[in-house]
């Protein structure tokens, strides 16, 4: 009996198709690779990007010859950045700082594989074009006049939109925005009780009608604009002041239970995303804000500043002390460097660059006040909110608007901002403007319930836009009213 035979007529449909697949491959290896050089994946395509993404990358599905795709790879319009490559894998690293509000479209063709033998010709790539944007251009802020006294209001420069967020039956007293600009949390009384004089906020989020949409995470689809949710209530306890972590996933709350006519002791609490209420043991202190790490807090205790764990058992045990800072100003978004401010015996005030290394620079030293320091993107400056000392017998703090060169020290004094001392300035994302307030102060007898930082009464307030264009002379623009405007990341 012969082999064949023997064998079940699954094995001969099995040696079958290895026959075939055999003759298959032994004619790819013949006639060679008919495929074509791709790209096979592109991480930004469609997407939304921030001053956060500092990179973008190329995967084909073979080797390329890398200089000629640093050649012929087109950015429409122009970004500045530098190529770097790894196997199949092309990174392309931006050297400037990604403006907002544009739509870029990204080209590459007539570029071929790299030659793997002298006797294979290499072959030309499929054409790649894709599109990606930069987040619309927009800014958060208090509504001072009429039907938006106390609202919260969205302006989207971009898209020309201006949006109402909050309503009319709650007045917001203080707001951070999320770190995709997709939610704005807030402190707000019901405006009934604003009017009686009884403050007694609760904690919200609000959605500006923005897209989610970091680059290498799951994008979240828009929600409509103004829905708002309860995040803390004031049943229990009052709420004093909060911040919210860079991350956007937890909240430290600064806050003191109600007794009767009056408050018990202050305490500090967070509120991690996901997880209930927790108060933070053994932690006293004053003013205080949450690390760009969103992991530590840096608060205010004795004469100096703490900087403490926000994920340990051991809250009393600070990660650090700096003795002869008064308080921390600001944070570079990477978290490599902080303004802190020290109050001299001599009544002035010094403004340090403190890095995570523990280098501790002194920038200025000025008799009157420094309100606030902001990094730009590149952290090369500092733009200042400072004031100056008057001359004449009456005690006379006159605000002005400046910059430090931060490896020189060099001052430059940008902008006078006469008749008015408390300001709240924003530094766009991109660093191509300011956004200032200039508020006016009401009569005694006013019914307006929005105030300022420092509890003043206004009237009014005029939000300003100083565009920051190298080359160009700097002129303020009016651009309605609005107290403390805040851009969205």
């Amino acid at each position: 009996m012969s082999i064949k035979n023997h064998l079940h007529p699954l094995d001969r449909v099995a040696t079958a198709m290895m026959l075939a697949l055999a003759l298959l491959i032994g004619i790819l290896i013949m006639g060679g690779d008919h495929t074509e050089p791709v790209v096979r994946d592109f991480n930004w395509q469609e997407k939304q990007v921030g001053i956060e993404d500092t990179a973008f990358t190329l995967t084909f599905n073979r080797t390329m010859d890398w200089p000629q795709v640093e050649q012929h790879l087109q950015l429409t319009p122009k970004l500045p950045g530098k190529l770097s490559w790894a196997g199949r894998r092309l990174a392309y690293t931006l050297t400037e700082t990604i403006p907002y509000g544009t739509e870029f479209q990204i080209r590459l063709d007539q570029v071929k594989e790299a030659r793997l033998s002298s006797h294979v010709q290499p072959k030309v790539m499929q054409p790649f074009a894709s599109r990606f944007s930069s987040r619309d251009l927009a800014y958060v802020y208090l509504g001072v006049n009429g039907e938006e006294s106390g609202r919260l209001i969205l302006n989207n420069l971009t898209q020309s939109q201006k949006t109402v967020l909050t309503s009319p039956e709650l007045v917001v007293t203080e707001f951070r925005p999320y770190p995709y600009g997709d939610r704005i949390l807030f402190a707000a009384t019901e405006r009934e009780n604003e009017v009686q004089g009884n403050f007694n906020p609760q904690l919200y989020t609000v959605t500006t009608g923005l897209e989610a949409n970091p680059p290498d995470l799951e994008s979240k689809p828009a929600q409509v604009a103004g829905q708002v949710e309860l995040v803390l209530d004031n049943k229990q306890y009052q709420i004093l002041k909060f911040d919210l972590s860079a991350d956007g996933r937890r909240i430290v709350i600064q806050r003191a239970p109600k007794q009767g006519n009056g408050l018990g002791e202050v305490s500090l609490w967070q509120l991690p995303e996901g997880e209930s209420l927790q108060k933070l043991e053994n932690v006293q202190g004053g003013d205080f804000l949450i690390a760009p790490d969103s992991q530590s807090l840096v608060i205010a205790q004795g004469q100096g500043l703490a900087i403490l764990p926000l994920d340990s058992d051991a809250n009393d045990e600070p990660l650090g002390f700096l003795p002869k800072f008064g308080m921390v100003l600001s944070f570079a978004k990477d978290g490599s460097a902080a303004t802190m401010l020290k109050f001299n015996t001599d009544f002035t005030r010094s403004l340090f660059l403190v890095t995570n290394q523990g280098q501790q620079t002194e920038l200025l030293k000025i008799s009157g006040s420094v309100l606030n320091a902001l990094f730009d993107p590149k952290k090369q400056l500092l733009y200042c909110l400072l004031t100056q000392v008057g001359s004449g017998e009456e005690y006379v703090e006159t605000p002005y608007l400046a910059t430090i060169d931060l490896a020189t020290k060099t001052e430059t004094r940008l902008l006078d901002l006469p008749n008015q001392r408390d300001i709240s300035i924003a530094l766009a994302p991109d660093g191509s403007s300011l956004l200032f307030d200039q508020a006016i102060e009401a009569s005694p007898e006013s019914e307006n319930v929005v105030q300022t930082n420092q509890g003043s009464t206004i009237s009014t307030s005029n939000l300003w836009l100083l565009p920051l264009q190298p080359g160009q002379k700097l002129q303020p623009q009016a651009i309605g009213s609005g107290l403390n405007p805040q851009w969205l990341p």
